[in-house]
């Protein structure tokens, strides 16, 4: 569904009687983090009316008895409790202490009755957990923090999990990755109340694009979840990782995780949250991303290397994963980090996790991208002239990074 329609969608539903629009109810709990949670207090709490923004009327709760702590051990009073989520059109829940631990159950109830009342449900990272918790995500896409991606997957298979997307707009329930991409969700929802030049107004105020391209794929780290980790099927994971210059496909892992091609690939999904073809191809391509980073390898032999058939095969699912092709991306990101090239040992390793961290710095690398939930299809477009240094893009009416119901 584009923008528009979203947003008609939105208008056309109809809130309960004392819940207004324009109240933004922030649902709070002891453990949260505060980044997190000070980005929906700072998006519709503070007046900037002189700017051009309207102006939201803002609720903090706590979703359970107070005093909250927060990160280093600083304590919150909310000033309101459960009962003024009654009041809102919008409730936000920017996080939860621990992915391990169920929501508090009076906090689900209230979540349920103000979405059954009309309200906007929105969760930013962890905070999707409390909406899954709830049932307010079953049969629903989402998003949240990448690293937690394949256990809200796995805890609740009936929720179509997307760890690619910085946030996704399925009309009276949003939810978005984590951390920063929170700050991009709560200005979709100002550009969908009131327009794009008060969503831009309120950018600026923050000092912060006011969209960003691309998903959460260049953050991504490709080390195994926690919970894969510790399956049978792990060994068969490492096994394609350690292999990747080989040419082999997915009945060949099946074979050796002794199982029917059927029955592994839906193994697999119930681990992983993606399809093991999807991520066979994500892994060729980031091996493919290293190479191009590190070595002087030509295409043809770096296709070689990462078990593509033929350098246009690289060529293809490179294009498609990334909007560019390999020799574009290798001169791009040497444009970028002058002085890079081969490093010594680096030639043959599978990507390790550390690189997620040096690439993070350079906006327009997915090196760091991972795959467990990662699939084929967001761009992120290292070599475009009309982004910015910063890879954001420049007037551009597309949303990338963001998915509207369908």
């Amino acid at each position: 569904m584009s923008q528009d329609s979203a947003s008609a969608t939105e208008a056309a539903r109809k809130l309960a009687g004392r819940r207004r629009r324009e109240v933004v109810a922030v649902l709070l709990f002891s453990g949260g983090p505060i980044f997190e949670s000070s980005i929906p207090l700072s998006v519709f709490g503070i007046d900037r009316q002189d700017a051009g923004v309207p102006r939201y009327r803002l609720l903090v709760c706590g979703g359970e008895e107070g005093p909250l702590r927060t990160t280093g051990g600083l304590e919150l009073t909310a000033p309101y409790g459960l009962e003024a989520i009654s009041r809102a059109g919008t409730v936000v829940v920017p996080a939860w202490r621990s992915i391990t631990s169920p929501p508090p159950v009076e906090a689900l109830d209230a979540l349920r009755r103000a979405h059954e009342e009309g309200a906007r449900i929105v969760g930013l990272c962890t905070g999707a957990f409390v909406l899954a918790a709830a049932g307010l995500l079953d049969g629903r896409p989402a998003t949240t923090h990448w690293m937690y991606a394949p256990t809200l997957a796995k805890r609740y298979p009936s929720v179509h999990v997307d760890p690619r997307e910085l946030f996704v707009d399925d009309g009276d329930v949003l939810t978005s990755a984590g951390t920063a991409a929170g700050i991009d969700l709560c200005l979709h929802i100002v550009r969908t109340d009131h327009g794009t030049e008060a969503a831009g107004a309120l950018a600026r105020r923050l000092v912060v694009p006011p969209r960003r391209s691309g998903g959460q794929e260049r953050y991504l780290d490709r080390s195994l979840p926690e919970e894969i980790g510790s399956d049978p099927l792990a060994e068969v994971v490492a096994w394609a990782l350690e292999h990747l210059h080989e040419q082999f496909d997915v009945e060949t892992l099946a074979a050796r995780a002794y199982m029917s091609r059927r029955t592994f690939d839906r193994r697999f999904r119930s681990l992983t949250g993606s399809a093991p073809l999807q991520w066979l191809i994500t892994q060729r391509v980031l091996q493919a991303q290293r190479l191009l980073e590190t070595s002087d390898y030509s295409v043809d032999e770096v296709a070689g290397r990462c078990g593509f058939r033929s350098p246009v095969a690289l060529r293809g699912h490179f294009r498609r994963q990334l909007g560019s092709s390999p020799a574009a991306y290798r001169a791009a990101y040497r444009a970028r980090r002058p002085g890079s090239g081969p490093e010594p040992g680096a030639v043959e390793a599978v990507v390790p996790a550390q690189v997620a961290s040096a690439v993070r710095r350079m906006p327009g690398s997915s090196t760091g991208l991972a795959a467990f939930a990662a699939s084929p299809g967001t761009p992120v477009l290292p070599d475009r002239p009309d982004r910015s240094p910063d890879g954001y893009p420049g007037g551009r009416p597309a949303l990338p990074g963001q998915r509207s119901a369908p």
